[in-house]
């Protein structure tokens, strides 16, 4: 069914995915979609295609005007205060994880297990933090079969990352070094680079899905708790350390204080929704 709320949330995904270490998959789940987005890529290929697209193209549109509008507003505040929207995003993270380990109901479906699994999501994204090249990373011209391999993967572990809660596809492309040259690529529609990248987040999409939908089936808490350890381990990602005079020091806290209120007001919303479709 064709929901034009989902375009609301679409955009909250596309915005999120601007943000290294936020990925679409964070704000799906959160949102309570998260399941039905997965759902919905499976079912692309069953005779019931027709249904799940009507259900993916808010969305889709909502990432695109995200893209196109609000990723201007988030790239100039990530410019000139990128230290108050980072930690406004990590009040968000924060204030969601109780959220989901409450819709999981840890307290009686959680065993030793399942919280080394959660720290085990932690640490593995807390880890990427190491991988982080400091030195600018140069576009790739003249390429070779090599870089279109790289391209092809880079793309399909992007779509996972954009899947998967915890890290964004955007940090995947910087973590291959490829970034620039996408962005490049996207800006002078170099089709070689566009095709090879497209084709492997496709593949990604299709086959992640698939993954993700079996684990849900058979692990449905320890995949939980993986992804709840996805989200918390990418608060270390995005945390830019506390700097500056009093004045930035002040509108951190703020900010953060509004993350962890969005993501109060962001479970009240999913309460609301669950109670209606209930």
């Amino acid at each position: 069914m064709f929901q034009w709320k989902n375009l609301f949330k679409g955009m909250a995904m596309g915005i999120s995915d601007l943000v290294p270490g936020v990925s679409g998959g964070t704000i799906a789940l959160i949102l309570g979609i998260y399941q039905s987005l997965i759902t919905a890529i499976n079912g692309l290929t069953t005779k019931q295609w027709k249904k799940h697209v009507m259900f993916l193209i808010p969305l889709v549109i909502g990432i695109g005007l995200a893209l196109l509008t609000v990723s201007h507003i988030i790239s100039w505040l990530l410019n000139e205060y990128p230290q108050p929207t980072l930690f406004f995003f990590i009040g968000l993270i924060i204030g969601i994880v109780p959220t989901l380990l409450k819709d999981i109901n840890f307290i009686q479906s959680f065993t030793p297990i399942h919280y080394g699994v959660l720290l085990l999501g932690a640490i593995i994204v807390g880890a990427t933090t190491l991988l982080k090249d400091s030195s600018p990373t140069t576009i790739m011209d003249q390429l070779a079969i090599g870089d279109y391999i790289l391209l092809f993967f880079a793309g399909w572990l992007a779509s996972t990352a954009m899947i998967l809660p915890g890290v964004s596809g955007s940090f995947i492309f910087l973590l291959l070094g490829v970034y620039p040259t996408v962005i490049q690529a996207l800006s002078t529609f170099n089709l070689a680079v566009l095709f090879t990248v497209g084709i492997g987040i496709i593949l990604g999409l299709g086959i992640t899905s698939r993954l993700i939908s079996y684990l849900f089936v058979q692990y449905k808490t320890a995949t939980y708790a993986l992804m709840i350890g996805f989200i918390a381990g990418s608060v270390f990602v995005i945390y830019p350390g506390m700097a500056g005079d009093f004045f930035l020091i002040s509108l951190s806290v703020i900010a953060f204080a509004l993350g962890g209120g969005t993501a109060y007001m962001l479970h009240i919303y999913k309460n609301k929704q669950a109670g209606a479709n209930g």
